[in-house]
């Protein structure tokens, strides 16, 4: 299963495709989508979208994770990620790929055991279980890993228990 995690921004928008066979995850691919402050919003939405249509297509993906919104202390940033992530769930049901949505609590708890671990523990877990020999740099691309990851055991644990969490 080829699985495509997301961490939505406006400014950056973290992607990662991940490889699970087994419960064995092998890293393919990552980065991050990048918007200029300058340019209008609606292009910067649209452009991101575009772009995570464009890795799904060439990395062939089966499944999509993306992280969701679930406290914002910045009620305006909160409802442009809010944007960005209907646009990518518009641009990926296009493409035929339905997306699952994790709190960050969710993804955190799937890879370190623990939901309200440190950035740094999610790093080095991310790490450790894709076999890495450093942590993913920047944030965000190392963010979506993780939301692969979550999607991949939950996944396997829903194959093996026979329903959805």
């Amino acid at each position: 299963m080829i699985v495509l995690g997301i961490d939505p921004g406006l400014a950056q928008t973290g992607w990662g495709v991940i490889e699970t066979i087994n419960q064995r995850h092998r890293l393919i691919a990552y980065g991050v989508v990048k918007t200029k402050t300058d340019r209008p919003l609606e292009k910067r939405i649209f452009a991101i979208a575009s772009e995570i249509g464009l890795i799904a297509t060439k990395y062939n993906i089966d499944e999509v994770s993306m992280e969701d919104i679930f406290f914002a202390k910045n009620v305006s940033s909160a409802i442009n990620v809010a944007k960005v992530i209907g646009a990518i769930i518009q641009q990926l049901s296009t493409q035929n790929l339905e997306v699952k949505l994790f709190t960050p609590l969710q993804i955190k708890s799937s890879v370190t055991g623990y939901g309200t671990a440190e950035k740094n523990q999610v790093q080095q877990m991310v790490k450790l279980l894709l076999k890495l020999d450093d942590i993913v740099k920047p944030d965000h691309a190392s963010d979506s890993l993780a939301a692969a990851i979550c999607f991949a055991t939950n996944r396997s644990f829903t194959n093996k228990v026979g329903r959805i969490l």
